[in-house]
């Protein structure tokens, strides 16, 4: 099958023929309908974190099962789905905690190691293995993946656009929904208005946020926002953002959302916090990155600073409901799809996606 490798960031990504072995048991081979771009693959391709490799690229997407291996019994071939990069194993500690987003095993073996349960991979050139990334490497064809890491969804969902559910719709959606759990009425901010962004935006609508202030430097993001439940729009680099979020909201809000993961942001977030604020850290910066903030602010304010990876989501229970948001209309998908590009075109993505010109391009192998 054709699929995207990645070897170090000093060269391009390769589109380039691969081998890819039958699922072992508890596994499923699904044919990769689209896979979204996103910036956790941008920080791979610029070398920001340390993973193995090679590896083929790629944890955003959705597809149909076309073969199963042994003991899989909740897929059959022909069902359609989306991939979840964090295949909990359902018997670790978090996971029987009811957090499946913070499995041990997917977090200190599946995802650093590039591997799957079983320690080995299933994708090869040769003699020479390449790793999976995220237990998923959607950018192919194909992908094998974990039973749990394939979520089933209904016939009737427009199967392309349901990649974007897998990644950056459930990570913002569910930072509002699961890992915040923002009451209605309350106020927020989202900085930065990517992907990622406008799905926090849209949670916050969904939660029936009573104020939603969409920050980014782009105008025309923060237009696009407002049609997708934002109440306000700052466009940075106008002045002192925090600030200004103060200004409008006559002291701060209850909830600021970091959607960009930058040093400079997630400090943001905590200054335009109100009493008893929670600043939400969404987006992922480079490794090592160090953010600074004022303790004593903090504890007489009575504020809170949480991380959410993956939107804290339950990927059996939040995908399907967010597949049937979206067919009743009212989760906007379609709105965040930059354009369609076939997997020779990944490096031109990734730098599309870098230069702040797309929100996210699906590589659909099929084109």
């Amino acid at each position: 099958m054709r699929a995207v490798v990645f070897r170090d960031p000093q060269q391009p990504v390769e589109v380039a023929d691969v081998d890819l072995d039958d699922p072992r048991a508890g596994e499923v081979r699904v044919r990769i309908a689209a896979a979204g771009v996103c910036h956790s693959d941008l920080h791979v391709r610029r070398g920001d974190w340390r993973v193995a490799t090679p590896l083929v690229m790629g944890h955003e997407g959705s597809g149909t099962v076309v073969a199963t291996g042994a003991g899989v019994t909740s897929l059959r071939e022909g069902d359609h789905v989306i991939l979840s990069w964090v295949p909990s194993c359902g018997r670790c500690r978090m996971c029987r905690a009811g957090h499946p987003a913070r499995c041990e095993l997917c977090a200190d073996v599946l995802l650093p190691r590039g591997v799957l349960y079983d320690g080995t991979t299933r994708l090869h050139r040769g003699d020479e293995r390449l790793h999976h990334y995220l237990s998923v490497s959607s950018f192919a064809e194909e992908a094998v993946v974990p039973e749990s890491g394939a979520i089933p969804i209904r016939a009737d969902a427009p199967l392309e656009v349901m990649a974007l559910v897998g990644c950056a719709v459930a990570t913002g959606v569910g930072a509002v929904r699961r890992t915040a759990a923002v009451p209605e009425g309350a106020s927020v901010a989202v900085i930065g208005c990517g992907g990622v962004g406008l799905s926090v935006v849209q949670g916050a609508r969904l939660a029936r946020a009573g104020r939603v202030i969409a920050i980014d430097l782009d105008p025309a993001r923060g237009a696009l926002a407002g049609t997708l439940g934002a109440t306000d729009a700052i466009t940075a680099g106008d002045g002192d953002v925090a600030e200004a979020v103060h200004e409008l909201t006559g002291g701060g809000v209850d909830f600021a959302f970091d959607a960009i993961g930058k040093v400079e942001t997630t400090e943001q977030a905590v200054r335009m916090l109100g009493l008893g604020g929670t600043a939400v850290v969404v987006g992922l910066p480079p490794a090592g990155a160090r953010a600074g903030f004022d303790p004593l602010t903090l504890a007489e304010r009575e504020q809170r600073i949480i991380g959410s990876n993956y939107g804290s989501t339950h990927p059996h229970e939040d995908f399907p409901e967010l597949v049937s948001l979206y067919l009743a209309g009212e989760l906007l998908l379609d709105e965040l799809v930059s354009g369609r590009r076939p997997l020779a075109d990944a490096e031109d993505a990734l730098h599309e996606l870098a230069a702040g010109r797309a929100l996210r391009t699906l590589l659909v192998p099929s084109l």
